[in-house]
């Protein structure tokens, strides 16, 4: 299956969390290589949403918020640098509408 076009990538997950500099699970000094930063936030958000439609997405598990899944893929940076990640993501119980939850650097 794939994410949808119309999946909801929150404000606040890219310029509260992943952009922001953090003493654990820092995932900003990772994103930076790419050329992102809070100032090109929306760059982000845009290469999250090409990234989640351009691979396929596996159910990863299921619990009373929805069902969550997997992407993993590369995301184009600002600078041209392209990072493997993998993306998480709830399809939520109550609505059924796709969300991002988070973002990690893939081990493969």
């Amino acid at each position: 299956m794939r994410i949808p076009e119309d999946s909801i990538v929150p404000d606040a997950k890219i310029t509260q969390y992943l952009l922001v500099p953090k003493a654990r699970n820092d995932k900003s000094k990772f994103l930076a290589q790419a050329g992102f930063t809070l100032e090109n936030a929306e760059a982000l958000k845009l290469a999250i949403q090409v990234q989640a439609i351009a691979a396929e997405a596996i159910e990863e598990r299921t619990n009373e918020y929805g069902t969550f899944y997997q992407v993993r893929g590369n995301l184009l940076g600002t600078n041209g640098v392209s990072l493997s990640v993998v993306t998480v993501w709830l399809q939520r119980q109550i609505d059924g509408k796709f969300q991002f939850v988070t973002l990690k650097p893939s081990q493969e």
